[in-house]
């Protein structure tokens, strides 16, 4: 999420201005000695903070940067990320290496999604599978129980890393505290998502997490193509028919932060084919009978794209579908202009793919507007009005339900 408060240096509190410091210095550093010298300072302050539960003290750290030093802001969020999904755990004097990975399942329906995705008759086998093909032979391993969803998974560096330590005492077979997994949002009218099998692998210090790694065999490392391709196998009999009615694609199981962000940017083509397949096959509205309209949205910076679909003959939006906006580069409020023009031309080709004929652009920065009763998103139509989506009464508004 674009961070946009702007802060004064006197005003942050002290564990903050110590990790604005030491994200300052590391990002002068000139050489790797140095680097090394001021990552081993800044991962203790940030482990001491994460164990302290001060996860504010971390965020306007990066408000503060993102303003002021976006070099130190990417030094700053790399190693808050890395010192919450992974972390070091000593069982009977052996010290292993713990990581919080996750393995997307990005889904797509032009019905309804599931509402329930319980992994635990599942598990032993999703683990055998972890084991045969992706997880390094040494390495052990522990999952929730759940196959969870955006909204369930961790909200804070702080949560992240009570997520990491506990599963991967698990993993070594020690006693922890179940992680807390919220209850997720009801999204009914939601067409595309992703859901997460999540879990922590454990290794000995220094060695390797993923097949992909090792090379201690008289074979060559599996690749990471290789062993995409088993796991997609795998899943196809495991998991698939979870997903009754809906277009499935697997992503390789690793790290936790990257592959969040991996599913984040595969879903965004497939929730605009969705709402586009939905209008066309369940609500009878063929590509020629819709407009689609483009808005930049933001408080202060551009932080996603919503796009709006009318009919020809009415400037009411209908449905509408969000692009959201991954990163710093995207979210640079000048973006708006000639130099991310390209994330447009994206969302306008593909809507052009998938027949919808005419597809307006809106100019400038839209709010991120909500409906105050539903909490539902607000849409531009052509005549840049931000709108409520209401579907007209003649269509049927309730998805087909094939689970």
């Amino acid at each position: 999420m674009p961070r946009t408060t702007a802060l004064h240096p006197k005003h942050l509190s002290r564990d903050t201005q110590r990790l604005v410091k030491l994200a300052q210095s590391l990002a002068l550093s000139g050489s790797r000695l140095e680097d090394v010298y001021w990552e081993h300072l800044l991962g203790t302050h940030l482990s001491k903070l994460l164990q302290g539960k001060k996860n504010q003290a971390v965020e306007n750290a990066l408000d503060y940067l993102l303003t002021n030093n976006i070099n130190a802001y990417e030094i700053l969020i790399e190693q808050a990320e890395s010192n919450s999904e992974s972390t070091s755990l000593s069982v009977q004097g052996q010290d292993y290496d713990v990581l919080l990975f996750a393995a997307p399942a990005v889904v797509w329906t032009r019905y309804q999604l599931p509402r329930e995705y319980s992994l635990r008759p599942h598990i032993a086998k999703i683990a055998a599978q972890l084991q045969d093909h992706i997880l390094a032979p040494d390495a052990k391993l522990a999952l929730l129980g759940e196959l969870v969803c955006f909204d369930q998974m961790p909200q804070t560096f702080h949560d992240a890393w009570a997520w990491t330590h506990r599963l991967g005492l698990a993993a070594l077979e020690q006693k922890s505290e179940p992680c807390e997994i919220r209850v997720p949002v009801d999204n009914e009218d939601m067409l595309a998502d992703a859901r997460f099998v999540v879990g922590a692998i454990a290794v000995r210090k220094g060695g390797p997490l993923f097949r992909w790694q090792d090379d201690t065999t008289a074979n060559t490392a599996a690749t990471r193509t290789q062993c995409l391709e088993n796991w997609t196998q795998a899943c196809a009999s495991i998991l698939t028919p979870l997903f009754t009615g809906c277009t499935v694609e697997y992503l390789l199981p690793d790290a936790y932060y990257v592959n969040s962000r991996e599913a984040d940017k595969h879903i965004r083509p497939l929730a605009l084919k969705a709402a586009v397949t939905w209008l066309q096959t369940v609500a009878h509205l063929p590509g020629d009978k819709l407009r689609a309209t483009i808005a930049a949205c933001g408080e202060k910076t551009l932080e996603e794209y919503r796009v709006g679909f009318s009919t020809q003959h009415s400037n009411e939006v209908i449905y509408g579908s969000i692009w959201p906006i991954l990163s710093k580069e995207e979210s640079v409020a000048d973006s708006i202009n000639a130099e991310q023009a390209d994330i447009p031309d994206e969302i306008a080709a593909l809507l052009h793919e998938l027949g919808v004929v005419d597809v307006r652009r809106l100019s400038g920065l839209y709010g991120t507007d909500v409906c105050d009763d539903c909490g539902a998103p607000y849409f531009p139509n052509p005549q840049g009005e931000m709108l409520h989506p209401e579907l007209p009464e003649e269509i049927d508004l309730d998805p087909v339900h094939l689970h």
